[in-house]
This record gives structure tokens, C-alpha cells and sequence, in this order.
């Protein structure tokens, strides 16, 4: 049995043209994982409204953000894959759940190189509805209908192993070693707050609140809260971090239905109004810097910070193709590799 790697990362538009972002956008918010209302009620919001009004929008942050080269977030999964395929022996291909580069194709490359058991690796440490399960959920669909010998396994969330807060404690403690901060903010992508509920599979834990995330419980092996939560302590205690120097909070929501709190933007306003002159921010949620990292953290969180009175805003970079990084994830696939041959 010959295995491969499919990495899997959420994706972005051809181009920062307002079409191309439209189509995206389409695909992206159609998606019933993303937004999980009835298909009428959302081609009414999504197709109806959204798609409607915010492409040109939208348009103009990609188009601040876009690389000489292409979409960042495209660039530095290539990066990082090239990177990995050095490292270890067997293919590693790269998909996008959204746009052009689809599962569909990375499966098909691994395919055409006689691999018949695939390792579908969605790039997002913690578990979401809206990212690693419609992952998991669409590379299932497409094995059914075009790839029926193929056999998957995939990666379990990844947001508390002791070598991954290692090396994005490290990498956090390197990029601000010459800078002043009086704040790290942690923060991570909004999800609604019913994605916590209907990922609760003992249906009754989560109150989304501060006692159920720290309550032991085996739904937070699918709880993004806890899972978001944890991942700011253990880098917390790792980089030896006092309790009033940091904090968590979410960034990005769409419509009228609660979503997770605090907002980062509420909350970057309310340190600057606080005192607080110096800050920095990470967003561990992303694995590699996007639209949301490079446009709405680092453009808009900065100018939200310095108008309410804060002077200096330091963004830390996802971990992007960093080697440790890409040596780590190596380290990974070179073990599922190696699983089957030490059972024997």
C-alpha cells in the first residue's frame, strides 16, 4: 500500500478582481458547514444580499493585501508544502476546500503517483465546523464518487500537543524578542455560537461559558472554544506569561445570531481606551496569514488601536512556512508513514 499526504487549507480567489472574489464567495458562504441555515434561507442571505453588496468590498482589502506572486495565503501553502516534500518520502500534495485548487485535483496528483491511502491533514489546529469537518466531509464525498478504492485517514485537531505549542510559543517569543508590549491579544476566527452547541456530542455540556470549557469533558475533542482557550494558556505557561498581560477574544462575525466573544475589535478598542499604549496580537487559529490575518488584524485592528489613543501594535505572523513548523509537520507525516511497517 503505497500512502500520500493531502494538505488542505481553506483557499482564496484567482484574482482580487471583484468577479473572482464574488465566485469565491459564493462557493465559500453556499457551504452549509459556514453558514448552517436552511439551503432557501441561505441562497436568500447569501446569493440574495451578500453577494450582492459585498464582493467590491471585499475586492479591495484582497487587492490590499495581494502579493506580487498571488494570493498570500496560496503562496505560503506552497511554500510550506514544498518545504514538507523535502522532508519526508512519500507525495504531499496541496488542496484548498474553496477555489480553483480543489480537493478533487490534490487527490487526483496523489492518485496519478499510485497512492492508494491518503492522510487528509486540514491545516487548522483546532476543530470547526466550518473548517476541519467540511474538510473532512467534502474529501469524503469526492473519494465516493471519483476515488472509491482510496482509503483516508485524517490528523485530529493538533491545538494541545506539547510539540506544536513548543514551536508556536517559539516562534510568538521570536517575533516579539525586540519589541515592547504591555498586551498580547490572542485571537482567534469567530464561529456562532450554535457551531459549539451542534459540535457538543454529549448534547448537554456546553453552555458556553467559563465553567464548561474548563470542565474535563471528551466534547472538547470537537469544542472550538475550549479548544481556542487552551491553546492561549498552554502558550501562556510556556512563555511564562502573567495573567494581566494577555487575553482572548475572536474576530470576524456576519449577521444578527450571537457569536463568540469577546470581539477582537471591541476588545483592542477597550485596552487602548484602558491605558494601554503598546500591544501585540497573534491568531493562532490560522496556520498560514490570510485576508483576515493581514487586512482585518494587522490594517484595520492597528487603526482602531492608534485612533483610540494606542501607540505602538505589533502583529505576530501565523506560522506560515517557518522551518520548525515545516519540520514538525514532517515529523508527523513520517510517523503515520512509518505506523503501519512498526505493527507489523
Amino acid at each position: 500500500m503505497k500512502k500520500g499526504v493531502l494538505l488542505v487549507n481553506l483557499g482564496s480567489p484567482d484574482s482580487y478582481n471583484p468577479k473572482d472574489v464574488k465566485k469565491y464567495l459564493g462557493e465559500f458562504l453556499m457551504d452549509e458547514r459556514v453558514i448552517d441555515v436552511p439551503l432557501w434561507a441561505r441562497t436568500i442571505l447569501v446569493k440574495g444580499i451578500i453577494l450582492n453588496t459585498r464582493p467590491k468590498a471585499s475586492a479591495a482589502a484582497y487587492k490590499k493585501i495581494w502579493w506580487k506572486d498571488g494570493s498570500p495565503l496560496i503562496v505560503i501553502s506552497e511554500r510550506l508544502q514544498e518545504k514538507i516534500q523535502k522532508q519526508v518520502d512519500i507525495p504531499v500534495a496541496l488542496a484548498m476546500r474553496y477555489g480553483r485548487m480543489t480537493i478533487k485535483k490534490g487527490l487526483q496528483e496523489l492518485v496519478d503517483k499510485g497512492v492508494d491511502k491518503v492522510l487528509i491533514f486540514p491545516l487548522y489546529p483546532q476543530f470547526a465546523m466550518a473548517t476541519t469537518e467540511t474538510i473532512l466531509v467534502k474529501a469524503e464525498e469526492i473519494r465516493q464518487l471519483n476515488f472509491p478504492s482510496l482509503k483516508f485517514e485524517s490528523i485530529p485537531a493538533f491545538y494541545n500537543r506539547p510539540d506544536y505549542i513548543e514551536v508556536l510559543s517559539n516562534a510568538i517569543e521570536d517575533s516579539l524578542k525586540d519589541k515592547e508590549y504591555e498586551h498580547l491579544l490572542f485571537s482567534y476566527h469567530g464561529i456562532p455560537e450554535r457551531h459549539i452547541r451542534k459540535s457538543d456530542i454529549t448534547k448537554s455540556h456546553c453552555k458556553i461559558d467559563k465553567t464548561c470549557c474548563e470542565t474535563h469533558s471528551k466534547t472538547h475533542d470537537f469544542c472550538y472554544r475550549h479548544q481556542c482557550y487552551e491553546v492561549t494558556r498552554l502558550v501562556a505557561k510556556k512563555l511564562q506569561l502573567k495573567p494581566e498581560t494577555f487575553s482572548t477574544s475572536f474576530q470576524s462575525r456576519l449577521g444578527f445570531d450571537p457569536w463568540l466573544q469577546p470581539f477582537t475589535d471591541l476588545t483592542i478598542e477597550g485596552l487602548a481606551k484602558q491605558g494601554i499604549k503598546k500591544m501585540a496580537i497573534v491568531t493562532p487559529a490560522f496556520v498560514s496569514d490570510c485576508l483576515e490575518t493581514l487586512e482585518e488584524i494587522a490594517m484595520e485592528g492597528k487603526e482602531i488601536f492608534k485612533e483610540m489613543g494606542g501607540e505602538e501594535f505589533t502583529t505576530v505572523a501565523c506560522l506560515n512556512d517557518n522551518d520548525d513548523w515545516a519540520t514538525l509537520l514532517s515529523q508527523w507525516i513520517n510517523g503515520w508513514a512509518s505506523k503501519d511497517r512498526k505493527e507489523k
